[in-house]
């Protein structure tokens, strides 16, 4: 198993005909895929209205390494845009998706009772990228490396298993995205490889979009931005990942966003994805509480069997 091995290719789908399990199969053979159409472009305009002020607030990185200092970000986006959680995050095949890669269900004795629990997938990071003109590419990365994953053994398609992964990011373009104004490039197939292969350039796959268009991918596969080459033209990207509930989130959502703006934006089950749930059985518990009921002012309620 060798990053000079033939990649597979990247399948572009529809949002309007495509299923879940179109997706999820285009995800284990190729680490990631195209969804033509998932946004309404209103939706998307919506959201650069929500979060352009944010993102003329950010200042550059001073060293531009890892962002050039083109880039201009806005962070937390759950208490900036519902619009962004509503139809975005919570677009319909994605979280489909998500649920049948990232949840995990698993059995465990208590005594003589066999209890059955699975934890659900919570959001893991919320950004809006803007990359102006002379950006330098960012290099190739795995963003599964905040939660350790280093798999020690390459693997093929057909020996692939959901417990391998621990993220899925979903890309929206705000703007018509191309390879030019920097796209996002990926190396498809890369989350089947072991853990010591460096990604090749000359492997990449560029997920050119228009303003609506997804692409989306496992946190595992190579990826990086790429060079906005352009003089006139911004790359405007919504980006979120989700994670496994058992996991610790990379933006910690309960101080990215004022809980109580959170509580007024959303309902129960929004948050609850946005991170504000137990993970069953009983992990992520207050004073032996949901964090719901913590957050909707039920603290002194006596502790209830988590199970």
């Amino acid at each position: 198993m060798g990053s000079m091995m033939e990649t597979p290719k990247v399948p572009v789908f529809d949002a309007r005909s495509v299923t879940p399990e179109e997706v999820v199969q285009g995800l284990i053979h190729a680490g990631g895929a195209v969804i033509r159409n998932a946004m309404d472009v209103e939706d998307v305009h919506q959201i650069e209205k929500d979060i352009r002020p944010w993102l003329e607030k950010d200042k550059p990185w001073k060293e531009g390494g890892f962002f050039p200092v083109e880039t201009r970000r806005a962070y937390g986006l759950a208490g900036k845009s519902k619009t962004f959680i509503e139809k975005m995050v919570k677009q319909e095949t994605f979280q489909k998706v998500c649920d049948i890669i990232l949840s995990k269900t698993s059995p465990a004795w208590v005594g003589q009772k066999r209890e059955v629990s699975t934890s659900k997938p919570q959001l893991n990071t919320t950004i809006a990228f803007s990359i102006g003109p002379g950006a330098h590419r960012q290099e190739l990365h795995r963003d599964d490396m905040i939660h350790h994953n280093y798999p020690l053994k390459g693997i093929t398609a057909s020996e692939f298993t959901f417990d391998r992964e621990v993220g899925i990011g979903w890309f929206v373009a705000g703007k018509k995205t191309t390879r030019a104004n920097g796209a996002t490039r990926f190396i498809p197939g890369s989350h089947l490889w072991d853990s010591e292969l460096p990604p090749d350039e000359s492997q990449a796959f560029y997920a050119e979009l228009e303003p609506g268009d997804g692409f989306v991918m496992l946190s595992s596969c190579f990826h990086a931005g790429s060079a906005n080459t352009t003089t006139d033209e911004e790359r405007l990207l919504y980006c979120c990942f989700m994670t496994k509930g058992y996991l610790r989130q990379e933006e910690n959502q309960y101080l990215a966003s004022d809980p109580q703006v959170l509580k007024q934006m959303y309902d129960k089950e929004t948050l609850k994805l946005i991170g504000y749930n137990l993970s069953a059985p009983f992990l992520g518990w207050v004073n032996q509480l949901p964090p719901l009921k913590v957050l909707f002012g039920a603290e002194l309620e006596e502790a209830e069997d988590l199970f």
